[in-house]
């Protein structure tokens, strides 16, 4: 879809669904509006607008524990998927264990790991090609005889490329380990059922697949694991304790919610229901696919990223030797093409494409996005690919 900024600027074409999705559904700011215009603080007290605010996050709770296959009352909500990853880590982990990670984390990943490194915790990570796909055999060869878990990406935020989440999970059930999952770019695009698949931890954020406002995000933690607190404090129940709660999900969700966010969150989630997830996956893909297609021929073009395999929405490219912060200049202010470029807090993975220096240009689809504007984003990289090889 293409979007009139309020702010005056040009119309623009917006490929950067990665980041975060864009439009959204009407009724996600319309339900937020009405939040804000109405919400009290949930579950701080009996009045209406309390119990409205109480209400609405619950049926927010049951609506993401359906479309991610897991039990409602072990669905927290954060505010972001960051946040719910150092939440998993920090909760499950101990310096005195060992973990595996991959090449392909985000730093909402590799930081807090990197952290618990520091305190003395080993930590071995799996490496990949110069394709993007994982050497899983190195899973194998990395298994210690103190490793806890192993925590994963479930698709790689540079590339698209899928995790081969059945082996995994496969390799933490033969070994007794924990599996924290990072969905940031899949959650509300493909069908996760986190509990009968056997994730211990799975992490989202609202804001990406889940058509939601930023600001929010979750885990959802098998029965039965019990995960340290990163934080309490006010919790609405048993307040003369000088214990924060066990109870779940209240043990996680220290402090006021973010109802408003929350809103705004489930009429995201119930727009995905009505529409069909399949559909909104299969309008994307076959987007993307497109894209790749038709920029695939440009003399000058590279895309990142093993084409065989199962992919998110998402094209990665570089033109030339064109730094990727200069293509996306270019692309937003000729084309008015909103795309990312750089390092998409993902330096591992940069190191293994090769693409440390130069970065990437990462086109990310949504179900909104038209046929009239892939082939718009073709022609903008065939007229900068072709100004490169004049230049």
């Amino acid at each position: 879809m293409t979007l009139n900024a309020s702010s005056g600027l040009n119309i623009m074409i917006y490929f950067d669904n990665a980041a975060t999705s864009l439009p959204k559904p009407p009724a996600v700011g319309l339900a937020v509006l009405e939040a804000i215009n109405t919400f009290g603080g949930a579950g701080r007290g009996g009045h209406p607008a309390s119990l409205a605010a109480t209400r609405c996050i619950f049926q927010a709770r049951k609506a993401v524990a359906e479309l991610l296959g897991v039990s409602v009352d072990q669905t927290v909500f954060t505010a972001n998927a960051t946040e719910s990853l150092n939440i998993a880590i920090a909760g499950l982990l101990t310096p005195e264990d060992h973990v595996i990670t991959t090449a392909l984390e985000h730093n909402s990943v590799l930081r807090p790991l990197y952290k618990l490194r520091s305190q003395g915790m080993g930590l071995s990570i799996i490496g990949c090609d110069q394709q993007g796909n994982l050497d899983y055999d190195g899973f194998r060869r990395c298994l210690r005889s103190n490793t806890k878990a192993v925590v994963c990406t479930h698709a790689s935020n540079l590339t698209g490329i899928l995790t081969d989440l059945d082996f995994i999970v496969g390799f933490c059930k033969k070994n007794d380990l924990r599996l924290i999952v990072d969905a940031s770019q899949t959650a509300g695009v493909f069908p996760i059922c986190a509990d009968k698949l056997g994730i211990d931890v799975l992490c989202f954020t609202g804001h990406k697949g889940l058509l939601g406002p930023q600001g929010t995000g979750g885990l959802c933690i098998r029965k039965g694991l019990a995960v340290r607190p990163l934080k309490v404090g006010g919790s609405g129940i048993h307040s003369y304790s000088e214990i924060h709660p066990a109870d779940m999900p209240e043990a996680l969700e220290a402090g006021t919610a973010n109802a408003h966010g929350i809103a705004g969150l489930l009429a995201g989630v119930e727009y995905i229901l009505a529409t069909g997830m399949d559909t909104i996956r299969n309008r994307e893909l076959e987007l993307a696919k497109r894209f790749r297609q038709g920029i695939a021929a440009i003399p000058g073009v590279r895309i990142y990223g093993d084409p065989t395999r199962p992919h998110a929405p998402i094209v990665t490219l570089n033109i030339g030797s064109l730094d990727s912060g200069e293509v996306g200049d270019r692309l937003a202010t000729l084309y008015d093409i909103c795309v990312r470029s750089g390092a998409h807090c993902a330096p591992l993975a940069h190191l293994a494409l090769g693409t440390r220096e130069q970065g990437a240009v990462r086109f990310s689809f949504s179900s909104f996005n038209t046929e009239e504007e892939i082939q718009k984003g073709i022609r903008a990289i065939a007229a900068i690919a072709a100004e490169g090889e004049q230049g």
